[in-house]
């Protein structure tokens, strides 16, 4: 059994580039897999950022979180959207966990712990995190230390969509090489059992050069002066890894980790566009230019559906005697909700070929659903098309992201690689049907505490092996601060 267990979250970071394209130009990653257990981690449905680390960090799935996006229907009014933070999250996470048996954690950029909340250990929060003034660590008496190791701490890149790219690239730079420099400071300097960081450069670094990479992208330019941008980033990645293998004990447990992985992104579906056409959402007026959807344009009494933009698809149903100005009766939701999974299912790309939509119920694929889930999870073209929620657009394709430059969009399998620092090549092996439900038991059951039930699903082996109580409501000044937020960083 290992003495303590460093999760390094590489968000975004893609089996096909890890495992496949790079595997001699990234000799420590390489070396960690060839002497431990690897494979494809499938991530949750949807496979993005928010919720799935903290699905992996709690072993929960999106339905049991009440968490389906950076935006949430705080219930069924047609405005009542709130955004995700720490706030939410009413499951215990691996840090509450291990801290009930005294165990430390040191937690580095976790997607939704800001703002923070006490732990057994120190808490740096993630992205969403507004500036260095505000308290961002626990305690809070951190960032002092912090700025001392490494200056002005930096949470993110600065709007990653942005046609800037010499700018964007030195910020992914400027971010990885100070999150690995705090990392090790602190795993060096403080007591921990568990460390968890993540490093969001692969993400930002696939959303704006997947274009220059890969060729098969619609906009790819051979012989571009960023073709090798993603590989070159790769190869600096696994050296930083290298130095952080370094500074760990032969009895510590290395597990590295992506929360999903990438695919090139051939375009958009106007998802509302689409549902206007198919006669099942209608406006007081046609637009006379591309604009946001909201609320105050639908006519609400002959709507039975409209959707949301992002990554992926959902799309909400007007039901009567739910939603204020329901149309579609209660016994006729079933049978509606086939006739648009058929539909969407079924459509065609601009090329008139089969486009390979997936529709999913929330019912089906999580074991409960808290809060507002949609009522249909639509992955469109099998995430190689984005969802594009804004109106007024002359076609439902489009060639353009209405929130910024964007080349990627996530795909649902990750990486997994777990290495027992000082053990022998005896453990390795590739693994299959690995899962991010998986993690948490898997960390769990190695420092030795019996993961409690309905907390993932599989332990991984080597060699064969208190829900929170705070309140939810945000203040409409932190409403405002996390919308700020998420427009900077390109998501709204």
């Amino acid at each position: 059994m290992p003495n303590r267990v460093f999760i390094l979250g590489l968000d975004c970071a893609a089996p096909e580039l890890v495992f496949q394209q790079w595997p001699h130009l990234l000799p420590n990653l390489t070396s960690l897999r060839q002497t431990g257990a690897w494979g494809r981690l499938e991530s949750t449905i949807p496979p993005i950022t928010v919720p799935a680390w903290m699905c992996m960090m709690t072993g929960r799935d999106p339905g049991s979180l009440g968490i389906y996006g950076f935006r949430n229907r705080r219930d069924h009014s047609y405005d009542g959207l709130q955004f995700a933070s720490s706030k939410l999250v009413r499951e215990p996470a691996l840090w509450d966990l291990l801290g009930e048996h005294g165990l430390q954690t040191i937690a580095l950029g976790v997607p939704l712990t800001y703002p923070p909340r006490p732990i057994n250990g120190l808490l740096i929060t993630d992205f969403l995190a507004p500036d260095t003034n505000a308290d961002y660590t626990f305690p809070s008496d951190l960032k002092q230390e912090i700025k001392e190791v490494v200056g002005e701490y930096i949470f993110d890149t600065r709007q990653f969509r942005t046609d800037d790219k010499e700018r964007l690239l030195a910020d992914i730079y400027t971010m990885t090489e100070q999150r690995f420099k705090l990392a090790t400071h602190l795993m060096e300097n403080k007591p921990w059992d568990l460390f968890v960081m993540i490093e969001m450069g692969p993400d930002r670094l696939h959303h704006g050069f997947w274009k220059y990479y890969d060729p098969q992208h619609p906009l790819h330019q051979p012989g571009n002066p960023l073709q090798h941008a993603i590989r070159d980033y790769y190869v600096r990645l696994d050296a930083h890894i290298g130095d952080l293998i370094s500074h760990l004990k032969p009895d510590d447990r290395l597990i590295v980790v992506s929360d999903h992985g990438a695919k090139r992104m051939d375009g958009g579906i106007c998802f509302n566009q689409w549902l206007i056409k198919e006669g099942y959402l209608k406006l007081k007026s046609e637009p006379d230019q591309e604009c946001k959807l909201t609320p105050d344009m639908i006519d609400w009494s002959q709507t039975r559906a409209w959707g949301d933009g992002g990554y992926y698809g959902r799309l909400f149903i007007n039901v009567q005697g739910r939603e204020p100005l329901g149309t579609v009766q209660p016994h006729s939701l079933e049978a509606l909700k086939r006739e648009i999974t058929e539909k969407l299912e079924q459509m065609s790309g601009p090329d008139g070929m089969h486009l390979g939509n997936k529709v999913f119920r929330p019912e089906d694929i999580y074991t409960k659903c808290s809060n507002v889930p949609p009522d249909l999870i639509v992955y469109f073209g099998d995430l190689h098309w984005r969802s594009v929620g804004s109106v007024g657009h002359n076609s439902i394709y489009t060639a353009t992201n209405d929130t910024g430059p964007d080349d990627a969009n996530h795909a649902q399998h990750g990486i997994f690689i777990m290495k027992d620092i000082g053990s022998s090549a005896s453990d390795a092996g590739e693994r299959t049907d690995l899962s991010i439900y998986d993690i948490a038991p898997t960390v769990l059951t190695s420092l030795g505490v019996t993961p409690p039930p309905g907390v993932g699903r599989t332990v991984v082996g080597l060699a064969g092996q208190t829900a929170h109580t705070d309140s939810d409501a945000y203040t409409p000044e932190e409403e405002a601060e996390l919308a700020r937020r998420l427009e900077d960083l390109g998501y709204l």
